[in-house]
């Protein structure tokens, strides 16, 4: 019973049923449907001689037996002539009957015969006479007082047809025999393939993401497999993303931490002056600062995938936003060496978002550029607007970000190296993207050697008048 819940079984159970399906219809249907139309085209045939017969009556040159002999031989078939005796009740008599089985049986009350008298008509049926069956078409003559039978046996075609079920049998039972077979190998072979994408999956599940899940087949199946694939692809960057990630952030925590507590044994054991003092407490702030910076980023990241993280929809003018984000990079574009600019505004850049985010995004999209830049290249800050969005744009002239990179540029944990300082957590530009999502709005990257741009957009505010950004 166990075997019946496979899919190989049950596919080759499916087919089976399909062949059976197919074979019990040509039986049923098909095969009795070709017994009618031989049947019918009998009856024609054997109706038309009759009525042939009615026209050419009486012969103008030979007597009726002449007539019936020669209608028999030339069709093969048996002719018999009625004389019509009375008509109440009906009474018909054989004047002639000539051709094949004139001697089977007398035939004077023959059905077809006596409806073609009383309707004076064309009639036609099957007859059994003696062990066999007969198509008869039966004419009366133009005056009544004559009917022309003519009769075929179809005993020939019924054998045809009980031949044709017969060897329908045995091919049947030998395609049953071979779907079964073809279908439960193939069904098995299909199966095989299922089996190894499940134990693909329990190794990606189990964390395990070196070996490739490889389906050269264009099926669906193959293409599930390719997808499979990819995943696994992903996973595994992901999980060596979230390796780096916990090693960078050890390592981001344990230096500020390591500067801290050095700097505080030194200030109380050392008899320090006070612009040594001044110069420890200066840097102590800075690890602090750094600290802080590194908190803050995993908690927006953690507001963010519990849904937590509340934005406001206030107008904001991004042309302000452009003025803060150079005085408050200024200082560390000098020592990088970059030189960072405001560039002109483009209408008026005034959209709805929350202030204090924005900034946040415009923060990481500059902070960006000048750390994985090299040092001398030129950083422009600026706002515009298109139609209902506006937008605000870091450009930089670096040697720009490679078509793999642009793909896991915004990623979580990714930390690329295009030329400048390959620093920081790798999660501020994934937080960007994700806050200009949650203000309804979209970060664009357009890369290539020579000039990069991050494009922050927004919908734009329907008033002209914005807050002062603090």
């Amino acid at each position: 019973m166990r075997h019946l819940q496979t899919v190989g079984a049950r596919l080759a159970l499916a087919l089976l049923l399909v062949v059976a399906a197919v074979l019990a219809f040509v039986y049923l249907i098909v095969t009795p449907s070709l017994e009618d139309r031989l049947i019918g085209s009998r009856e024609d045939q054997v109706a038309g001689i009759s009525q042939e017969m009615a026209d050419h009556w009486p012969p103008p040159k030979v007597t009726a037996k002449d007539l019936a002999a020669g209608y028999a031989a030339a069709t093969h078939t048996r002719v018999r002539i009625f004389h019509v005796d009375d008509f109440s009740p009906l009474s018909l008599s054989v004047e002639e009957d000539e051709g094949a089985g004139g001697s089977v049986v007398a035939t004077d009350n023959d059905p077809i015969a006596r409806k073609a008298a009383l309707g004076l008509g064309t009639e036609r049926g099957v007859v059994t006479l003696g062990d066999q069956r007969f198509a008869e078409g039966a004419q009366a003559s133009k005056d009544g007082k004559y009917v022309f039978l003519v009769s075929n046996s179809i005993e020939d075609s019924l054998s045809s047809v009980a031949l044709v079920k017969h060897r329908l049998v045995i091919s049947g039972l030998v395609a049953l025999v071979a779907a079964l077979l073809l279908g439960y190998a193939g069904a098995r072979l299909f199966a095989r393939r299922i089996r190894r994408l499940e134990q693909a999956a329990e190794r990606i599940a189990s964390g395990k993401f070196d070996e490739p899940i490889v389906d050269t087949s264009p099926d669906e199946l193959g293409q599930l497999a390719r997808a499979f694939d990819r995943m696994r692809q992903r996973l595994a960057g992901l999980e060596h993303a979230r390796r780096e990630f916990i090693a960078n952030a050890s390592h981001e925590l344990r230096t500020p931490l390591f500067s801290l507590g050095g700097h505080l044994e030194l200030l109380v054991e050392e008899d320090l002056d006070d612009a040594t003092r001044r110069e420890f407490l200066g840097r102590m702030r800075e690890q602090v600062d750094r600290l802080t910076k590194l908190a803050g980023e995993l908690l927006d990241l953690s507001r963010l995938d519990a849904g937590r993280l509340r934005v406001d929809r206030d107008p904001v003018d991004l042309a302000q936003v452009t003025e803060l984000l150079l005085e408050e990079f200024d200082s560390l574009a000098q020592g990088t060496g970059h030189e960072l600019s405001r560039d002109g505004v483009d209408g008026n850049p005034t959209g709805l978002g929350d202030q204090q985010r924005i900034l946040q995004v415009g923060r990481a999209l500059v902070e960006n550029a000048l750390r994985h830049t090299p040092a001398g290249t030129h950083v422009v800050v600026s706002a515009g607007r298109n139609g209902d969005r506006v937008a605000l744009s870091v450009e930089d002239d670096g040697p720009g970000i490679s078509e793999t990179a642009a793909v896991q540029v915004f990623e979580r944990f990714y930390r690329g190296d295009t030329g400048g300082r390959a620093s920081g957590s790798g999660l501020g530009l994934a937080i960007a993207r994700e806050l200009a999502v949650a203000m309804q709005g979209e970060i664009e990257l357009s890369s290539e050697p020579g000039r990069t741009v991050f494009t922050f957009w927004l919908p734009a505010a329907s008033g002209t008048s914005s807050p002062a950004i603090e």
